[in-house]
């Protein structure tokens, strides 16, 4: 018998952890607890590795054969097609929500004392701009911070390049660093089956199968826009750039199922990064492109922020006009560029914007009953739409290797 593919073994493993944890939900909710030291371990290991492994693979490509000249072009083109994608998905979800009204009839919850989402803030642009260089490497990479990472690799790769012979050794010692990372990110994904099962049986067993049904037509909205979103947008920008969509599935397709079942981009990130380079795009633009987008191309997120802010707004019966909804998009384009920066992530930024614009904050504790659930379907757009933006990047740089191939 032919054995099964890792994408294979991890459907069966999420399909397991769903009967798991609906049987649990009604026999012992309490038992669920036992789910997520499993579903913890497997995105501990990820986190493990994913400093390591960009740091290396960029440091390895940039200083190896890049030029200063090319990154920047890289970049400037990087993040010309992040916000044309990201106002794009904007627009879905609020034409998503418009359309469907999810919020009109919902009742929100009483009013309460000051939350914990309304301490934090999402951040601005200059925040960005500082928190983009680190004070400290050694602290970027023990807290996993991705930005910050990929700007000192950058510099650092350039440096390396900049002082020929004498970097060599460096350039060989991250090429093998960037080998056995990539290794080791294969044994950890036979974990993947038992790690992603485990997490949604957590979930489904912490809140029962009503968690897939509460405030159902919320997430069937987000759902059904997050489909037209890859249908009307991933999809035309693939063939606007001759991505071949067979391939680019198959590549993406276990990373987009490790980030639906833990509902984490990080945890998806190493993988992302192997199945991209196998689709024949070069290591160095996968090391910088893929990484960047983490902070700067959230479409599923963003796409979700527009949508959530509306529903509040339907659901206390505020009307807001074409104009303020407008002005509201243009808002949250900025603001959710700070998403990967703060806590509790989209909330924040959707705490923010709600205040801003007088909408009562109660309506996030509405949307908390299912957020887990849509922050599943948002990051696996997150991944997808970042994998194809690399894809593209390298495209535009005229380096997708299978091209010469065909």
């Amino acid at each position: 018998m032919k054995r099964p593919s890792q994408s294979q073994l991890i459907v069966v493993g999420l399909l397991l952890g769903i009967i798991a944890g609906a049987i649990v939900s009604r026999v012992a909710p309490a038992r669920a607890d036992l789910f997520r030291p499993f579903a913890t371990l497997f995105l501990r290991l990820i986190k493990m590795i994913v400093a390591p492994l960009i740091f290396s693979s960029l440091v390895a490509g940039i200083a190896g054969a890049a030029h200063g000249r090319r990154i920047g072009r890289m970049g400037l083109r990087a993040i010309v097609y992040f916000e044309v994608v990201t106002a794009l998905a904007l627009v879905v979800g609020l034409a998503a929500v418009n359309l469907t009204r999810p919020g009109v009839g919902v009742q929100l919850p009483p009013p309460s004392g000051t939350t914990e989402l309304v301490v934090a803030h999402p951040q601005t642009w200059a925040e960005i701009m500082l928190h983009a260089v680190p004070e400290s490497i050694v602290q970027a990479l023990a807290q996993n911070d991705v930005l910050q990472i990929v700007i000192f690799a950058l510099a650092f790769g350039l440096a390396v390049g900049r002082i020929g012979e004498k970097g060599k050794p460096i350039v060989t010692l991250m090429e093998s660093v960037s080998e056995a990372m990539f290794t080791l990110t294969n044994g950890i994904m036979h974990y993947a089956p038992v790690g992603v099962g485990a997490a949604i049986a957590y979930t489904v067993g912490h809140g029962g199968l009503a968690v897939l049904w509460n405030l159902a037509s919320l997430v069937a909205t987000l759902y059904g826009a997050l489909v037209v979103f890859l249908v009307g947008v991933l999809v035309p920008v693939a063939l606007i750039a001759r991505v071949p969509l067979r391939r680019f599935v198959a590549a993406v397709k276990e990373p987009a199922l490790i980030a639906f079942s833990t509902a984490s981009s990080e945890a998806a990130l190493p993988r992302a990064m192997e199945t991209i380079e196998a689709l024949g795009v070069p290591r160095p633009i996968v090391a910088f492109i893929l990484p960047l987008g983490y902070s700067f191309n959230l479409d599923g997120s963003t796409l979700y922020l527009s949508l959530a802010s509306i529903f509040v707004a339907q659901a206390a019966g505020v009307h807001l006009t074409i104009g303020q909804q407008t002005t509201m998009l243009l808002t949250l384009m900025l603001t959710s560029k700070g998403v990967a920066g703060v806590a509790r992530a989209s909330l924040v930024v959707l705490a923010a914007t709600l205040g801003d614009y007088h909408l009562p904050l109660e309506g996030i504790t509405l949307i908390l009953g299912v957020d887990t659930l849509m922050d599943m379907a948002r990051t696996t757009v997150n991944v997808i739409g970042n994998c194809l933006a690399t894809v593209v990047v390298a495209r535009w740089e005229g380096e997708l290797e299978f091209y010469s191939n065909s």
